[in-house]
């Protein structure tokens, strides 16, 4: 694991998600929360992830799966407690994944396939 993208995934992803959560929260009453939380939050999380994955030139489809993984897992703690816990274990989990990120395995999965991909072509012809 990648300590430092641990690290700055994890802070890129809570201030993105801060910015939308307070902009939200000034502009919205609770009831709106109550009856569209479900809703909006899961979207908002994506957004922003797709966001953390632009500033930190990391693939966004590996980011959007760790945004999934660590929504699961907020969504699980939190139903078991509450909103702040979940919304901490949800970046936790985010920020584990996208340090497990490896550019130079991902460099050789494709250099594979491409090889894999060309001998098949060469055995057609």
């Amino acid at each position: 694991m990648n300590a430092r993208l641990f690290w700055k995934s994890l802070v890129v992803q809570a201030v993105a998600v801060a910015i939308p959560f307070a902009i939200l929260g000034l502009a919205l009453d609770r009831d709106f929360f109550e009856d569209w939380g479900w809703a909006v939050g899961p979207v908002v999380w994506l957004l922003c992830s797709f966001a953390t994955a632009r500033i930190l030139a990391l693939p966004v489809g590996y980011v959007l799966f760790s945004a999934v993984a660590g929504g699961v897992a907020g969504l699980l703690v939190m139903l078991a407690t509450s909103h702040l816990p979940g919304m901490l274990a949800a970046l936790l989990v985010f920020a584990a994944s996208c340090g497990s990120y490896d550019p130079d395995a991902e460099a050789e999965a494709r250099r594979e396939w491409e090889a894999e991909r060309g001998a098949k072509r060469t055995a057609a012809k």
